[in-house]
């Protein structure tokens, strides 16, 4: 009997690292500025508005083996806004990428992905809804350049003198279906 529960402890060790090596593989390939994709719009005001394209930056955690921080900006041509930008927290769990929105406090999951030194496309997940993405390796930004929530617009439109500073309402982001 002692002799099976050795085993079963060495087995589920040994299954526990090789996913912990996975998940640091894929966080060490994470690691970077994608740009493309997403398939994400924002309800506002009873309209729905298409992100033209995103960029992501996935900033690895040195004392940590598959998480970090980062940043996510959604880029809008035809909304009151030009931009909205997230502070990102990410980790990689048995595979899946989970990310959190500081500004917005939600969560996203990736999932069924492909992920190389060049491409990163796959399945999002937003509130159970899966839409695929497709994003590319670029180089990085200055991301202190950014007003961190949603830009100019934040106080409720984008021109001063309509600016009604009583009622703010902010975009909800959602990831569209095809």
């Amino acid at each position: 009997m002692k002799k099976f529960i050795f085993s079963a402890f060495a087995l589920m060790t040994t299954l526990f690292t090789l996913t912990s090596c996975d998940d640091q593989r894929i966080a060490n390939t994470l690691e970077g500025t994608w740009s493309g994709n997403m398939y994400i719009s924002s309800r506002y005001d009873g309209r729905v508005y298409d992100a033209t394209y995103s960029e992501v930056t996935f900033l690895k955690d040195p004392y940590a083996y598959s998480s970090g921080k980062g940043y996510w900006v959604d880029y809008y041509s035809d909304a009151p806004w030009d931009y909205i930008a997230n502070h990102i927290d990410w980790t990689v769990d048995f595979g899946t990428i989970k990310v959190y929105f500081v500004e917005e406090d939600t969560y996203v999951t990736i999932r069924d992905y492909h992920l190389d030194n060049v491409y990163f496309y796959g399945t999002i997940n937003d509130s159970g809804r899966p839409v695929d993405f497709q994003l590319e390796r670029v180089s990085g930004r200055n991301w202190s350049s950014y007003r961190w929530g949603y830009d100019s617009w934040y106080v409720g439109t984008r021109s001063a003198e309509s600016a009604d500073t009583t009622k703010i309402e902010k975009p909800v982001r959602f990831v569209r279906e095809k």
